[in-house]
């Protein structure tokens, strides 16, 4: 059941989804969302602010802190940042995925992530089912191009990639990888810099 406050959208529109902790949100959040925008033809990008990530072993801030950031951060007419997966009580990205395709039985979804986290998707919880539930929109970032593009992931779905303008409209298995002008920022060295304190 969807939440009062939860995103909408038109029928048959297709959305992306970007999830991670955004811990901080920053720049490099903001140039995939728009490159997502323009290169996979999507209606909308809802950033999917985590209440926490399984494979990371550091609790990161309070989550009101990282929305009110991440909506600092990413000001654009077609992107929502939400707080859908703590609503949920959705502790891992295919319980997301299927709690959002049966709210919004109407919308096509594209799961979108960068190439580090394409590097290690196999480890996700259920990735497969992850996969077949919606197309992927990958990002190259700094240094894990060719790492992601070798990594059990991609050589399992080799024959499901398609060109980018017609990922949104792809029956899954399907993926796409994108090259965008690589940004150096990082949550992690964000916070390593003192940037961003907990």
């Amino acid at each position: 059941m969807r939440g009062p406050d939860w995103p909408v959208a038109g029928r048959g529109q297709s959305v992306g989804l970007l999830g991670g902790s955004f811990d901080p949100a920053h720049a490099g959040h903001v140039a995939i969302t728009r490159a997502a925008l323009a290169r996979f033809g999507l209606d909308w990008v809802w950033w999917v602010v985590s209440p926490g990530n399984p494979l990371k072993r550091d609790a990161p801030a309070a989550l009101d802190r990282r929305l009110a950031q991440a909506r600092q951060v990413m000001r654009h007419p077609r992107v929502h940042v939400t707080d859908i997966e703590a609503q949920l009580s959705s502790r891992f990205s295919a319980d997301t995925v299927a709690s959002l395709q049966e709210a919004y039985p109407h919308l096509r979804f594209v799961w979108l992530m960068g190439s580090d986290n394409l590097g290690q998707f196999h480890l996700w919880d259920r990735w497969d089912e992850i996969a077949g539930r919606v197309p992927l929109g990958i990002f190259a970032r700094p240094g894990d191009r060719l790492r992601a593009l070798n990594s059990p992931t991609a050589r399992r779905l080799a024959s499901d990639r398609v060109p980018p303008a017609m990922l949104a409209q792809a029956a899954p298995p399907a993926w796409s990888f994108v090259n965008i002008p690589l940004r150096p920022e990082s949550s992690t060295e964000l916070r390593r810099a003192g940037q961003w304190k907990h």
